[in-house]
């Protein structure tokens, strides 16, 4: 069918039209055939917008029935004597125009889809930088990209996925700037994809990176167009996937997981400063429970005599291991965060409430886990919400589990083991063919300073 040409010569033709288009597009009640004089012109009514097709199509029309396409007023037209390139051509939201006695099929850009226009981001939140981020409306995307770079440097490739939906996907990049090496390897690997559904960006994403099975995330995903420009203008490349508002960006090393868009925003000396804070509660989050249970289960020696003596004294009515404490408080930390997340807005400040207050404070006068417990648990959750990077979320609180159950297996050594072969494993990580842990291993001392101390920009 791909190869059915399309002929007019006479009203019997544009009968067929109508009837293979029927047929190809099935019974749709938003589908519109409209006769003007010996033309017809068919659209689906809520992806093209009616007005323009008033305007641009059908005025034209009616003055001038012999109308040629550069007559018709649509910026974007072209030409089709295929059935398939029509079809598809509709569903994105154009206008097939069949005009008796022409060979061909003109196709007019009078695309309306519905959109939201330019969110606010809601992810990566920034109190000084812009307030924009991505919708589902891939040409909107593009040009908020293109408003903040403005250079001639940018360039696309364009992929389309899936049999049904057809979804375009287009790889986006700095010409002279990104590595030759990079782009052709990411083209390569789109070129390899073969996606019957695409939904999202995410069905992309496992498709070619590095590690498929990684819990550790090798691409980033983004929401906001500065994230994706300041990417851009540093080498790197973004994948754009239509009816998605998150962009990926490759490669994407382990230390750009603590790494915020606001840093660029601040000044050097406070970037910085938080950039030091975040350090040391992000290993509070992955370390604390362990270590708290290695303490108070194998290494008691290491704290002074009170808050030994404190501790005990606290944890004298519980009647589980820390080890076990320390599960239930992570199992109950784990399910309020899920159910904040799923259940409607109005009641999620609630929640959070009956959560932290009534929950923690019923345990502790049941007897079930001991006081400490409850502030080394407050102080990892405090601490995880400040992992800039959603993804490494996850990877972090799985990796804190692991330590926990050695630690309480093996005290420090089991802490030690679970760190060595971890650091192991991302030594072993790529992407986009970079080694994940980039600049510490293989170092570089120009990039890691600029991880350590967010340099201040070069004055003239």
């Amino acid at each position: 069918m791909a190869q059915q040409s399309i002929r007019l010569l006479n009203s019997t033709d544009l009968e067929q039209f109508t009837e293979e288009l029927k047929r190809m597009l099935g019974s749709m009640p938003d589908l519109v055939f409209r006769s003007v004089g010996a033309s017809l012109i068919v659209y689906i009514s809520g992806l093209a917008d009616e007005q323009r097709i008033e305007r641009e199509i059908v005025d034209p029309l009616s003055v001038n029935q012999e109308t040629e396409p550069l007559f018709i007023k649509t910026p974007s037209v072209q030409l089709t004597d295929n059935y398939q390139e029509t079809v598809q051509a509709i569903l994105f939201g154009k206008a097939a125009v069949a005009i008796c006695g022409k060979d061909q099929v003109i196709l007019a850009n009078v695309s309306a889809s519905p959109n939201r226009g330019v969110p606010e981001p809601h992810v990566e939140t920034a109190v000084l930088g812009p307030q924009e981020a991505f919708s589902e409306d891939l040409n909107i995307n593009i040009a908020l990209i293109r408003r903040i770079t403005k250079s001639e440097k940018l360039r696309m490739k364009v992929w389309h996925f899936g049999s049904v939906a057809h979804t375009e996907v287009r790889l986006l990049y700095f010409d002279q700037v990104a590595p030759d090496e990079l782009v052709g390897e990411m083209s390569k690997r789109l070129d390899r994809v073969h996606l019957e559904d695409l939904l999202g960006s995410n069905y992309i994403a496992e498709s070619i990176k590095d590690q498929p099975l990684s819990w550790f995330p090798t691409v980033q995903k983004t929401e906001r167009p500065d994230v994706v420009a300041n990417a851009l203008m540093k080498g790197r490349v973004a994948v754009v996937v239509n009816n998605t508002p998150i962009a990926l960006l490759f490669p994407f090393t382990f230390w750009n997981s603590f790494e915020t868009v606001e840093d660029i925003y601040l000044s050097y000396s406070s970037a910085t400063f938080l950039r030091w804070i975040r350090a040391v509660f992000i290993l509070s989050a992955l370390l604390l429970p362990s270590l708290y249970v290695a303490i108070t289960t194998f290494h008691n020696e290491m704290l002074p005599a009170n808050l030994l003596l404190s501790i005990a004294a606290s944890r004298e009515a519980s009647p589980f291991p820390a080890l076990v404490e320390a599960l239930i408080m992570e199992s109950i930390f784990e399910a309020i965060r899920e159910a904040i997340v799923r259940m409607p807005r109005v009641l999620v400040q609630a929640v959070s409430v009956v959560g932290a207050l009534v929950i923690g404070q019923a345990i502790v006068q049941a007897g079930i886990v001991s006081i400490p417990m409850i502030i080394v648990v407050s102080i990892t959750g405090i601490a995880s919400l400040m992992i800039p990077h959603y993804e490494t979320t996850f990877s972090i609180r799985i990796l804190r589990i692991i330590l926990l159950l050695l630690a309480g297996g093996l005290g420090f050594f089991g802490i030690a083991m679970g760190l060595f072969f971890t650091q192991v494993y991302l030594t072993g990580l790529r992407s986009a063919g970079m080694p994940y842990l980039t600049p510490v291993a293989p170092f570089t001392w120009k990039s890691l300073k600029n991880l350590i101390i967010r340099q201040p920009f070069e004055r003239p």
